[in-house]
């Protein structure tokens, strides 16, 4: 019997929020591609920052032995990057 430790489930759910956001920023980059509108390149750096960038950082940093706060500091960090790039492509023109 396979037995799951809460770090193992928050990892893999984690995981799994990372691959549903690459592949949502994956189609807005496919339709900035198709259609040329840099917004959408925007919003899909903003959705894979907000995702993935915040799964990496978080992974990374646990692997370094970073204290709780800096890991914590670094998702937030991404975060903001992440909706900064989201706000971005909802306000310029």
């Amino acid at each position: 019997m396979v037995t799951l430790t809460p770090e193992t489930v928050a990892f893999l759910s984690r995981g799994l929020t990372a691959a549903v956001g690459l592949f949502v920023a994956a189609l807005a980059y496919r339709g900035f591609r198709r259609n040329g509108v840099r917004k959408m390149r925007w919003l899909a750096l903003g959705i894979a920052l907000l995702t993935t960038g915040a799964f990496l950082a978080v992974a990374v940093a646990e692997r370094l032995g970073a204290d709780v706060g800096y890991i914590l500091l670094a998702r937030n960090l991404v975060t903001v990057a992440g909706l900064g790039a989201v706000l971005y492509a909802l306000l310029v023109d």
